[in-house]
């Protein structure tokens, strides 16, 4: 080979190996972990979101009884209603009683609410999705990766980090935040127990 011909060919045998390199690194795959239905996605790096609003008076409260202590949440009954009184009839109920939180993903989300403890149980209920950033503590309904406009009323999760769930704003409902109880939620392990959801914090 001659030499004017040598050094076209490496480079573009060099282009060719960086695209891919390239390829091979997707920075946000919508394939849920390890749950193929009513899940949020896997986490991407991101910037840390904004915090939400500060909480309104008279917004409900509950608290998530756990083995560890328990997780309080104001619940955002003005900009989710809907889902709000849907999840405080399910907590009234006994619905969540001893249900599993079946899916912990370190610096993203811990998840719950399955009837089935599997991440495909539960019913569907209508978005009601707002422009509320999601952060550490936020309170989320599980959905399916096909759909935004349909969510699963039964399963949620609350999110451990900001810059984990900070692309999730506008496309999961976003229906309350911890306000008590965020080094209880740091201990939650995959198969947890939820001892009961209750409006009694005391």
């Amino acid at each position: 080979m001659s030499k004017k011909y040598l050094i076209p060919c490496l480079l573009t045998l060099s282009i060719s190996i960086l695209l891919s390199s390239c390829s091979l690194n997707r920075p946000f795959d919508n394939d849920p972990i390890n749950l193929p239905e009513n899940s949020v996605p896997t986490p991407k790096s991101a910037s840390s979101s904004s915090p939400s609003p500060k909480v309104t008076p008279g917004n409900s409260v509950v608290a998530i009884k756990t083995k560890y202590g328990q997780i309080v949440l104001s619940l955002f009954d003005q900009q989710a209603p809907n889902t709000v009184k849907n999840f405080l009839q399910k907590s009234r109920s006994g619905f969540y009683h001893n249900l599993k939180f079946h899916r912990v993903v370190d610096g993203f989300v811990v998840q719950g609410g399955d009837p089935q403890g599997t991440g495909q149980g539960g019913g569907t209920i209508a978005s009601e999705l707002n422009q509320i950033p999601f952060k550490r503590g936020s309170l989320g309904l599980a959905r399916l990766p096909d759909s935004k406009e349909v969510s699963n009323d039964s399963q949620f999760f609350i999110c451990l980090t900001d810059v984990g769930c900070s692309q999730l704003k506008g496309d999961y409902v976003n229906f309350g935040e911890v306000i008590s109880g965020l080094e209880v939620l740091d201990q939650i392990k995959q198969g947890d127990l939820i001892l009961e959801i209750t409006q009694d914090t005391k």
